[in-house]
């Protein structure tokens, strides 16, 4: 009789461990089916599963066997996964991960990544940490997220970007003044002797200056172009005629196209693009972002309104800006033209990246422009650069990009 009852007890209790084990990973197949299911999508290179102790791992393997058979996609174990800023370390200590891929080239690429990891440097972490999170399928600002959560990495919209200024030097100020307050009817911020802002609309903002009283000679090239965003180009276009504007670029309205426009030319040879974006695969972001910005009507007229900028920057190469804009600003992706990228800068206000052999301007190491980003917490990014030691090219205050450009804070 005692016999019986001892067996009938372990059987209880195996059964108790049977249907635990089974509840404990119902959470860890969801995940582990999403993972797989985007690496067969090609969306990951790589995916890790969750974490488990050596038991678990042995327990949970049929399923992710099953799993793997079901999206086509192949594991191994993993019980030693390399230390990045994109985990904390307490997650994988005593633990193992399945890692799922498809192609057996991206299990070289992890492995080739550990090898040169042991060897590196603090310095070389970020960037190392990097490479994980690209192969680990994850965007940019995403692998910022995560820097910031395990590490003392910060970008800039950690501060609070409010909104931008872009800044144009004139020999005439006045003339300038007249040109963007009667003929473009733009809303007249503030004004002293040497500098008038204008807004165009929401927290983008122009500012003109008197080349007078700024270090620059008036002869430097104008290696920019500012893109005054509205759906009523025909208003405009008839606008910039009437008032004998010069016209670089006529109208061009294309429904199937990406965007249609046209150019004009300030009085001192800076370029205006009258631009609307359509609904196309290279908008899919943009537009819904467009969508939620109210148009701000000029002096002239409610029909003739704007309700953003994109403020085009030309440089020789464009990836080491693209990454510096993306990794250390962090700025996303709006919109991808190929040869011309736009990132959001904040509510109302873009910046574009272009390609100086494709575009309306040409690379010039010196340039009649800056472009100030105003900060809501300028302060603690001063403070950030200090202690984190950066380098010149993120320095508080002002610093030049990658092409040259003048950034204020």
């Amino acid at each position: 009789m005692l016999l019986k009852k001892q067996v009938s007890v372990v059987l209880g209790v195996l059964f108790l461990m049977s249907g635990c084990s089974k509840r404990e990973f119902v959470k860890e197949s969801g995940q582990v089916e999403s993972f797989a299911e985007m690496v067969a999508a090609g969306v990951k290179p790589i995916a890790l599963g969750p974490p488990m102790t050596e038991a678990e791992v042995d327990l949970f393997l049929p399923e992710a066997e099953r799993l793997a058979e079901k999206y086509g996609v192949r594991f191994f174990r993993e019980a030693d996964l390399i230390e990045t800023w994109l985990f904390p370390e307490e997650v994988s200590v005593g633990k193992e991960v399945l890692i799922f891929y498809q192609d057996s080239i991206y299990v070289q690429a992890y492995q080739d990544l550990k090898v040169e990891l042991e060897k590196a440097d603090s310095a070389e972490f970020e960037g190392f940490s990097r490479r994980f999170g690209r192969l680990l399928g994850y965007p940019t600002w995403k692998i910022n997220e995560l820097l910031e959560a395990n590490s003392t990495f910060r970008d800039l919209e950690d501060f609070g970007i409010q909104g931008q200024e872009l800044i144009w030097f004139y020999k005439n100020l006045e003339a300038a003044k007249d040109f963007y307050a009667n003929k473009l009817g733009l809303n007249l911020l503030s004004e002293d002797r040497n500098t008038i802002t204008f807004q165009i609309a929401g927290d983008s903002r122009l500012v003109l200056k008197s080349v007078e009283d700024s270090d620059y000679s008036g002869k430097e090239s104008k290696s920019v172009a500012l893109a005054l965003l509205t759906d009523n180009l025909e208003a405009w276009y008839e606008q910039v005629k009437k008032e004998n504007i010069p016209i670089k670029y006529t109208l061009k309205q294309n429904p199937e196209g990406a965007h249609d426009g046209f150019v004009a030319v300030d009085p001192e040879g800076y370029l205006l693009e009258f631009e609307m974006f359509r609904m196309h695969p290279e908008n899919e972001v943009l537009m819904p972002e467009l969508w939620g910005l109210e148009p701000q009507a000029t002096s002239l007229g409610s029909e003739l309104n704007f309700y953003g900028s994109v403020t085009w920057l030309y440089y020789q190469d464009m990836l080491p800006m693209e990454n510096f804009i993306s990794e250390k600003l962090g700025l996303r992706l709006s919109a991808d033209q190929g040869w011309a990228k736009i990132y959001r800068m904040s509510e109302n206000s873009y910046l574009g990246l272009v390609d100086e052999k494709r575009g309306m301007n040409s690379f010039s190491e010196e340039k009649l422009v800056e472009v100030k980003i105003d900060l809501k917490d300028g302060k603690s990014w001063e403070s950030f650069l200090e202690k984190s030691g950066q380098d010149s090219s993120r320095m508080a205050g002002t610093f030049r990009d990658l092409g040259g450009y003048l950034y204020q804070f």
